[in-house]
C-alpha cells in the first residue's frame, strides 16, 4: 500500500498586552510579534482585554500584523478590550469589521 501522509501543524499565539498600546510601546510589541512570526507561528490571539488604550501606531501594529499573518497563510483573531475607551477606538475605526473580534481568548481559540 502507498501512502502518502503529511502533518501540518500551525502555531497559535496567545498574546496579552496589559498597558496602553501607543507609539512609546508599539515599537516593542511590533518587534515581539515580528519576533513570532519569524519563529513559524500563523495564528494570532491578541487578547485586548487588560489594554486600557490604543493610539494610530499601536493601531499599525495589530494592522500590520494581519498582514503578515494572512501573507503566511495565517490570521488573527482580537479580544474586546474591557476599557470603553479602548472600545470605542476599536469601533471608531471599523477595527471590529476587518478584525475577528471575540469575547474572550478562548472563544478566539475555538474560532480558529
Amino acid at each position: 500500500m502507498d501512502l502518502n501522509l503529511s502533518e501540518h501543524i500551525v502555531r497559535t499565539v496567545v498574546i496579552a498586552p496589559s498597558q496602553r498600546i501607543d507609539a512609546f510601546n508599539a515599537p516593542e510589541l511590533r518587534a515581539a510579534l515580528d519576533q513570532q512570526i519569524e519563529g513559524g507561528a500563523r495564528r494570532f490571539v491578541l487578547d485586548l482585554t487588560n489594554v486600557p488604550f490604543l493610539d494610530s501606531a499601536g493601531m499599525a501594529v495589530l494592522v500590520r500584523l494581519l498582514k503578515r499573518a494572512r501573507d503566511q497563510g495565517g490570521d488573527v483573531r482580537l479580544v474586546w478590550p474591557t476599557e470603553e475607551a479602548a472600545r470605542r477606538i476599536i469601533r471608531l475605526t471599523k477595527f471590529d469589521r476587518v478584525f475577528t473580534m471575540a469575547e474572550t481568548a478562548a472563544a478566539a481559540l475555538v474560532d480558529f
